[in-house]
C-alpha cells in the first residue's frame, strides 16, 4: 500500500464514535480520506467515552478531514442527511462502511420484542438505508467499495442455536452484501465483509464481567482498521463477494499480529468455527 493511498477518497460510516468503527475512520483518516460519520452520540454516553464530534477530531488528528452527522442509522431523512453532507463537503461517496450494530444475546425467552426489533432495523435496515443512499454515488466513484462489519455465514447448531435472534440479525447483514455482490457484479462496485478473528478491546468489552480479564486477551480495534484498509485499497473489481477475517488479511499482507496484543492465546470471537 502506498502512502495516503486513500486521498481524496470519501468515506461514510455508520456508527463510528469509538471502537471498531473509530479504529476504521482513523485508519482511513491516516491514508488520506475524508470521513463523515453518522452516529446518535452528541453528548458523552454514561459508560462509554467518545461522541461523534470528539471521533471527528480524532481523525483530523490523523490526517483525514471529518464531518461530524448525528442522527439514527435506523432513519431514511438522518441517512440520506449524512450521503449528502459527503456529496456537498467533500463532492461523492467513494467508500461506504456499514458498521453500526445492536447485540442482544439473551436465551430467547427472556429477549424482549423491542431488543430483536432493535437489532433487525440497526443491523439489517441500517445497512440496508445507507448503502442505498449511497449507491448513486458509487456509481461515480473510480474505486467504489462498500464494506460490512458482518461475519462468514457458518451454520452450525454451536452458531445457529447460541443466540439466533442476534445471528439472525449478523447473518442478514452478510446476505446483504452477498447479494449486492452479485447484484452489482457488472457495475464495478464492491461488496465486502469483515469480522474479527478475536475479542476486540472496545469499551463493549470492557463492561462486560471479568472486563478487565477479557481486555488481556483482545486486540486491539487498530488490527480491524489497518484490514479494512487493506481491503478497501484494492481493485474494486477485483475484490468483490468476500467474508474477510481481519487476521487472515493482515497475514497476507505480510504483516505481523504482533503489534495488536491479545497475548498468546487471544479469545476467539463469535461465529468462527
Amino acid at each position: 500500500m502506498t502512502d495516503r493511498a486513500l486521498a481524496d477518497k470519501t468515506m461514510v460510516i455508520s456508527g463510528a464514535s469509538r471502537g471498531i468503527g473509530l479504529a476504521i475512520a482513523i485508519a482511513a483518516a491516516q491514508q488520506g480520506a475524508n470521513v463523515v460519520l453518522l452516529a446518535k452520540t452528541a453528548e458523552p454516553h454514561p459508560r462509554l467515552p467518545g461522541t461523534v464530534y470528539t471521533a471527528a477530531e480524532d481523525i483530523e488528528a490523523a490526517g483525514g478531514k471529518a464531518a461530524a452527522v448525528v442522527g439514527d442509522i435506523r432513519s431514511e431523512d438522518d441517512v440520506n442527511r449524512a450521503v449528502d453532507v459527503a456529496v456537498e463537503r467533500f463532492g461523492g461517496v467513494d467508500i461506504c462502511v456499514n458498521n453500526a450494530s445492536a447485540i442482544g444475546v439473551e436465551p430467547t425467552e427472556a429477549l424482549s420484542a423491542k431488543k430483536f426489533d432493535l437489532m433487525q432495523q440497526v443491523n439489517l435496515r441500517g445497512s440496508f438505508l445507507l448503502t442505498k443512499a449511497a449507491l448513486p454515488h458509487l456509481h461515480k466513484s473510480d474505486n467504489p467499495h462498500v464494506l460490512t462489519i458482518a461475519p462468514p455465514l457458518n451454520l452450525s447448531p454451536r452458531w445457529l442455536g447460541a443466540h439466533p435472534s442476534y445471528t439472525l440479525s449478523k447473518y442478514g447483514m452478510t446476505l446483504l452484501s452477498l447479494g449486492w455482490a452479485a447484484e452489482y457484479a457488472e457495475a464495478g462496485i464492491a461488496f465486502n465483509c469483515l469480522w474479527p478473528q478475536t475479542y476486540i478491546a472496545t469499551s463493549a468489552v470492557a463492561n462486560m464481567a471479568d472486563g478487565a480479564t477479557l481486555l488481556d486477551s483482545s486486540r486491539s480495534p487498530a488490527i480491524m482498521g489497518d484490514a479494512a484498509v487493506a481491503i478497501l485499497t484494492r481493485q474494486a473489481t477485483e475484490c468483490t463477494a468476500g467474508c474477510f477475517i481481519d487476521a487472515d488479511v493482515l497475514t497476507a499482507a505480510g504483516r505481523s499480529l504482533a503489534p495488536y496484543g491479545g497475548g498468546a492465546n487471544p479469545i476467539p470471537d463469535l461465529f468462527l468455527g
